[in-house]
């Protein structure tokens, strides 16, 4: 499989998967939505797995009722697969507007994790039980900065979260002195493996923090046995993604209401 096909297929399969936790998933033709429940659109996503076309426009229409009647805001996600010039018409037609462009990145791990030496004073560790969870759902609320508005919700998302050997992710919290300070998330299905959820607390950024808790989740990848990793880059974590490994391979578009 191709980088560009994995970057798809694991945001496609993490996509399903939290929409599986809450019953949320919809489908309507190749076009996808689900909800966190969330009161924040950038963890509400719709996704459109084929280029758009006139015969798509009921569906739109009613995945924006959906989220209406929810009283939740989305980001509508396309992919290389499902860009076209008819795609950018109907979304737009339909009150959407194209307001950033994300890099999509991956990382060979056998070429990887050689930055640097770890810093003594930060440490990893694999969230394992219902305490850790809750560690790691305040570090990283805190580490996106949510508003508060949406703190109970994000709550709410994180705890359906399924830990141990069956669970198809895996998450990590990084310690700085001590302190938890940083997060990530590992999804793995069959042919890809995708870093989520990296966050770090304001107060303890441009520490190495951000590098090591990607770091964990790569490691993890590879003795998984996966040999590549991807990511979708914000413009913060873009300056770190490189030291890592990563290169970029295409670019995401995310439309809004």
């Amino acid at each position: 499989m191709d980088l560009i096909k994995q970057i798809e297929e694991n945001f496609f399969a993490v996509s399903r998967y939290w929409g599986s936790l809450n019953s949320s998933l919809r489908q309507a033709e190749s076009i996808y939505a689900m909800n966190t429940g969330v009161t924040i659109s950038d963890i509400n996503w719709v996704w459109n797995e084929k280029p758009l076309n006139n015969d798509n426009a009921k569906s739109i229409a009613e995945i924006k009722d959906i989220y209406k009647r929810l009283n939740l805001r989305f980001w509508w996600w396309v992919y290389p697969r499902g860009q076209s010039p008819e795609t950018q018409r109907m979304l737009q037609d339909a009150g959407l507007r194209l307001i950033v462009k994300v890099p999509c990145m991956a990382a060979d791990l056998n070429k990887s994790l050689s930055e640097g030496q770890p810093a003594d004073n930060i440490t990893i560790s694999e969230v394992k039980d219902k305490e850790g969870l809750r560690t790691w759902e305040r570090i990283s609320f805190h580490g996106f900065e949510m508003p508060p508005r949406a703190q109970e919700q994000y709550a709410a998302f994180v705890s359906s979260f399924k830990l141990g050997a069956e669970s198809p992710q895996k998450l990590f919290l990084a310690y700085l002195d001590g302190i938890p300070a940083a997060t990530s998330l590992l999804f793995t299905n069959k042919s890809s493996a995708g870093i989520y959820y990296v966050s770090t607390l304001p107060a303890y950024r441009n520490k190495g923090c951000g590098l090591r808790i990607t770091q964990a989740a790569m490691q993890s990848a590879k003795e998984s046995g996966f040999k590549d990793i991807i990511l979708q880059a914000t413009p913060m974590g873009a300056k770190v993604y490189p030291r890592a490994g990563f290169q970029e391979y295409c670019h995401a578009e995310i439309y809004k209401l």
